[in-house]
């Protein structure tokens, strides 16, 4: 197993019941794989900055999640917040029911709030590519590269579904070359992994990175 497939990988624990002890678990599998990332809701960004401290292992945090319908001056703010107690990767979701509005200045402007905020801090978005047509995610994609985000994102993995090789594939087609493609939900395995990679994402959020690098099967769900 190359390096190269745990730097790809965050690390990703976002279950409302998630415990100080899976953190910290989480938190010691990152830096014995050497993951590019722990993903964890807001509430757990000072405590695996602690853990992390050190290392090259980032703690990357969710932003307006699961459901992206929080306003963007609140996004914004949660934003600022996660970043002063230690997150170094934002993935925040879209306004997903303006973009089906086709309220497109909506949608680009909440991306760009939180891009705003982030400050040169990375920034995923997460377009929950299983409630929208293929209309609607290159349309996402867009107003995403529109607002000066770093990466694209396939899904929350809270949703109906999650990521998909054609998703993947589309996103990567729309955004070009310089944009990062994040495929999340759903890998659980190695094989899983390279087909995302071939698609052409440059990220993976997982909650099955050890399994993967283990060469395993994860019966995860996210």
């Amino acid at each position: 197993m190359t390096q190269n497939y745990a730097s790809m990988i965050d690390h990703t624990l976002l279950k409302a019941e998630t415990t100080k002890n899976q953190i910290e678990k989480l938190c010691e599998e990152a830096k014995k794989y050497e993951f590019a990332s722990v993903c964890v809701n807001p509430t757990w960004v000072h405590y695996s900055a602690q853990l992390l401290s050190g290392t090259n292992v980032k703690v990357c945090t969710v932003i307006g999640f699961p459901l992206g319908a929080t306003t963007s001056e609140v996004k914004a703010f949660e934003t600022k917040n996660a970043i002063e107690n230690g997150a170094q990767e934002i993935d925040m979701v879209i306004n997903i029911g303006a973009l089906k509005d086709g309220n497109h200045t909506l949608v680009r402007d909440d991306i760009k709030a939180v891009v705003d905020a982030a400050n040169g801090t990375l920034v995923k978005v997460i377009i929950e590519s299983c409630l929208l047509t293929d209309e609607e995610k290159v349309k996402a994609c867009e107003l995403s590269v529109e607002a000066g985000a770093d990466f694209v994102k396939t899904s929350t993995g809270f949703s109906t579904g999650g990521a998909t090789v054609e998703d993947v594939a589309l996103m990567r087609k729309t955004v070009g070359p310089e944009i990062g493609v994040k495929a999340s939900g759903g890998v659980r395995s190695l094989e899983d992994m390279q087909k995302m990679i071939e698609a052409g994402a440059t990220r993976i959020g997982a909650s099955s990175g050890v399994a993967i690098m283990n060469g395993l099967i994860s019966d995860s769900n996210y």
